[in-house]
């Protein structure tokens, strides 16, 4: 259905190709995450409302205009009615229709607002890279404008050997009086985007930042305690947390637990373990669960069972999605309630209009 929908798109309306990468692939994949997590969201206005209001403030980045919506409306809705066959009726298309039209004068109005306050994007230079082994580097970079965000969030990046190609990043560091981010970055197979900035990104080079999103935020916490997961480079955002928490000088009890397949790559423990000297606030513990080494062994939602209950905490999941999703529902049914249990998308579901 996204293959149609993006062939007829480009067919009626060649304009709009060049806001695309020439690459569809993960475009495609966004578009459907995007339509059903709007669908999971039918009956909850108020997350549907904010879902799309960080979609079009997204947007800008890719040069959306207004004028591109009505353009998209008709080629979705045509792709929706070939692919749907018989299920598609009248009723059908006209609800399809009012909740296009719902999505798209969020997205707008957001764009629009968005627009008074802030560039869509933001470019930046690559200030410092170290590499942390098993195809991951950390890349510090300084954007040339302030970049206003919360320790927690996800930004985009651009790259100059991929152009239009935006992938997602969690910045490692709650912010810093000289502006700078420090991302993360993990070279994954056939990831353009990721293996540039692990194996060609130098100090110097000049790449582009979109808007922060996300809601895993310092302030979402109800409870004095928190506990952090973090699997892989799911250690980005957590890290951030906690160093936000230092900075404020809150008085927060954080368990962070990071994990990780074997010893070698439980990336970050080091520091993590260094600044739990510095805090009397931070427990750190890691954990493997392939191989046999002193510690804790396990994989990180066995761990977490283990060492519970965490019903009064606040809990930060970050890594892998079936870590995440496993993690969850090991709290949940320790008795943590879901609201407080906090992670961003898996794979952000950006709706790509471009």
């Amino acid at each position: 259905m996204t293959v149609y929908f993006y062939a007829i798109l480009f067919a009626r309306y060649p304009e709009v190709r060049p806001l695309f990468p020439p690459g569809m692939d993960t475009q495609r994949g966004r578009l459907l995450r995007a339509l059903l997590r709007i669908v999971d969201l039918v009956d909850d206005p108020a997350g549907l409302v904010r879902f799309c209001g960080h979609l079009g403030r997204d947007h800008r980045k890719f040069g959306t205009l207004s004028a591109h919506f009505p353009a998209v409306g008709e080629c979705l809705l045509a792709s929706l009615a070939r692919y749907a066959g018989p299920a598609w009726t009248a009723d059908i298309a006209a609800a399809w229709a009012k909740a296009y039209g719902v999505v798209a004068d969020v997205m707008i109005s957001a764009a629009e607002r968005d627009e008074a306050v802030r560039p869509a994007v933001w470019p930046a230079t690559v200030v410092h890279r170290v590499s942390r082994g098993h195809g991951i580097v950390e890349i510090t970079v300084r954007p040339h404008m302030p970049y206003e965000y919360a320790a927690g969030q996800y930004v985009s990046v651009e790259t100059p050997w991929w152009p239009k190609l935006w992938r997602y990043y969690s910045p490692a560091n709650a912010p810093r009086e000289d502006g700078t981010l420090t991302l993360h970055v993990r070279a994954v197979a056939g990831g353009c985007v990721s293996n540039a900035l692990v194996h060609r990104a130098a100090v110097g080079d000049a790449i582009q930042l979109g808007p922060p999103l996300g809601d895993m935020v310092l302030d979402a916490a109800a409870y004095g305690n928190l506990l952090c997961v973090a699997g892989g480079t799911g250690l980005a955002p957590i890290r951030a947390l906690v160093e936000e928490v230092a900075r404020r000088g809150e008085r927060y009890r954080v368990d962070l637990f990071l994990g990780a397949r074997t010893g070698a790559e439980l990336y970050g423990i080091d520091d993590m373990l260094r600044m739990a000297q510095r805090h009397h606030w931070l427990t750190v513990r890691g954990a493997v669960s392939e191989e046999h080494i002193p510690g804790i062994r396990g994989s990180l939602p066995e761990v977490l069972a283990e060492y519970g209950p965490w019903y009064q905490h606040d809990v930060y999941l970050s890594g892998p999605a079936s870590m995440v999703v496993a993690a969850a529902e090991t709290l949940t049914l320790g008795g943590t309630s879901p609201d407080r249990i906090h992670y961003d998308p898996f794979e952000t579901p950006v709706l790509s209009l471009p």
